[in-house]
């Protein structure tokens, strides 16, 4: 029990770790072979430490010790969170067992996607607070300038806000699910680890409260706001992905003048591409959309196993639902549906073409783009009852997948209520970001909500899993009849979330786990 304590706690700034023992964990070295001791001593290693810290966060270790670079699935930011927030929605079909615990919510304390979600997320974490740490030091002792030791720190607190963000999503009830979200969250860790003293005192560290996290969360990503570069670099944090997450957190904590607000701070910092393919494929890297994406390499991504091209184009592992693909919503002609650019099509199904290098397995994970900020202000707008600005946002995303344009936009004569209007932004967030991971954070946050044809109740019913779907089922216009045979979850179901890992429940004796699940 000794060692999984360290496992969940001594996270060290290792990005590969070849042992799971008390000895090795210890004194292991990171990715770049620089032992942590030594790593603030110097402007570049520092600099290289922090490159370590982007490696953990697009490789994670999964259940196995890596004996490459390559050995981690991708958990959180470099595959995982595409992949499980859209298995745990609707709209993609599972057609194998590969993600079959996640899609049928089969999963329990002990599952790896689950388990290692948490896992590798604390260790990103104790990453970054590891950083945090030995920058502060480094600075004080005039190793690097305080405006680099500050860039630095602000890196790691964004990096650090966003994977608790990401975790709530999935161990923790919606922020409004209590009056002041005083319902349990996830732990919120602050302290670097790397000592058994620190073990000691950060061990029993209790669950904070969502309200709690929230807060910490936002503290976190107004100091990397404040301390980041103005500069658009997509493949670190930025004051802009800063900014843009904080649309994200309000958004999900219901507080729609403040997503606004925020959104307005990117308005000529960043543009929507006129190709909606734009952020995607050989342009993925250098559009003016893109805020922040997770890079990869041909020599380390999350590999055959978990890279975003593998998983879903190479290996055809996932396709597009016929729940959502025969969406009379989603225009037939939607330049989002274009074979051979957004679409491929094999043996009848289909299937996005998002991440399309099969062979350098480099795509980017698309953290978040400008697109995500603009219908978060669309639908911020239209909760607060503005329906021409909502419908202006939610027009600038749409228009440019129109076929007609002038035929098939939305007009002032389109939705006559809020509720219409926010139902049509969520049906393009759909479409918009199908299979970009952000399926699972809407359904969780729109739990219970006060507009009733937008509210979820629970994980919806999906397509039968295991198997392709009949190629009827993608051709439009017949009478293909759509048949959900994965049953719905209720709200009200404890499955709804995440069991926290039987080994943190082991280990941590101030945590308690998710109702219903056994402890």
């Amino acid at each position: 029990m000794k060692n999984i304590i360290k496992i969940m706690l001594l996270f060290v700034a290792a990005m590969g770790m070849n042992s799971c023992t008390e000895e090795k964990i210890l004194d292991l070295k990171p990715i770049n072979n620089i032992l942590d001791p030594d790593a603030f001593t110097t402007p570049t290693l520092i600099e290289s430490y922090m490159n370590g810290v982007y490696n953990a966060a697009a490789i994670g270790q999964y259940n196995a010790a890596p004996t490459s670079p390559n050995s981690g699935r991708g958990y959180v930011w470099g595959a995982a969170f595409v992949e499980q927030g859209e298995a745990r929605g609707e709209d993609i079909v599972n057609m194998a067992t590969f993600y079959e615990l996640t899609y049928k919510a089969t999963y329990d304390p002990t599952t790896a996607n689950n388990v290692y979600y948490w896992v590798d997320g604390y260790r990103l974490i104790n990453r970054c607070n590891l950083m945090i740490e030995g920058v502060t030091g480094a600075v004080a002792k005039g190793v690097i300038t305080k405006a680099t030791g500050d860039n630095y720190i602000g890196q790691a607190k964004f990096l650090r806000a966003i994977t608790h963000l990401e975790l709530l999503t999935y161990f923790a009830r919606p922020y409004n699910f209590t009056a002041g979200a005083t319902h349990p969250g996830i732990p919120y860790r602050e302290v670097g680890v790397n000592t058994n003293e620190e073990i000691a005192s950060e061990i029993a560290k209790p669950r904070n409260t969502v309200a709690d996290c929230y807060e910490k969360i936002l503290t976190d990503l107004n100091a990397a706001e404040a301390t980041l570069p103005a500069t658009k670099t997509l493949n670190k944090a930025s004051k802009w992905a800063a900014i843009a997450f904080k649309t994200r957190l309000y958004l999900q904590k219901r507080d729609w003048e403040n997503v606004i607000a925020e959104g307005n701070k990117l308005k000529g910092i960043y543009t929507l591409t006129a190709d909606p393919y734009g952020p995607f494929g050989t342009t993925s890297l250098s559009n003016t959309e893109s805020i922040f994406s997770i890079t990869h390499s041909s020599t380390i991504n999350p590999g055959v196993n978990a890279s975003l091209p593998s998983v879903l184009k190479n290996r055809a592992l996932v396709c597009i639902s016929p729940i959502l693909w025969r969406d009379p919503q989603w225009l037939a002609d939607d330049k989002r549906r274009e074979e051979g650019k957004f679409i491929y099509t094999a043996l009848g199904i289909k299937y996005t073409n998002k991440y399309p290098e099969v062979t350098k397995q480099d795509d980017p994970a698309p953290v978040i783009r400008y697109a995500e900020v603009v219908l978060n202000m669309a639908e911020a707008e239209a909760r607060l009852s503005n329906l021409p600005g909502a419908l202006t946002l939610l027009n600038s995303v749409r228009d440019r997948a129109l076929a007609n344009k002038a035929a098939q936009s939305y007009t002032a004569t389109s939705f006559t209520t809020d509720a219409d209007m926010v139902a049509a932004i969520l049906k393009e967030r759909r479409i918009e970001f199908l299979q970009e991971g952000r399926r699972w954070t809407d359904i969780h946050r729109l739990q219970g909500d006060p507009i009733a044809a937008v509210a979820t109740d629970g994980i919806p019913a999906k397509y039968a899993s295991g198997a392709p779907p009949a190629k009827e089922a993608f051709i439009l216009g017949n009478d293909f009849v759509v048949k959900k045979e994965v049953a719905a979850i209720p709200g009200s179901d404890y499955r709804f979330l995440w069991p926290i890992p039987q080994m943190e429940i082991n280990t941590n004796p101030g945590i308690d786990q998710n109702a219903g699940w056994a402890k």
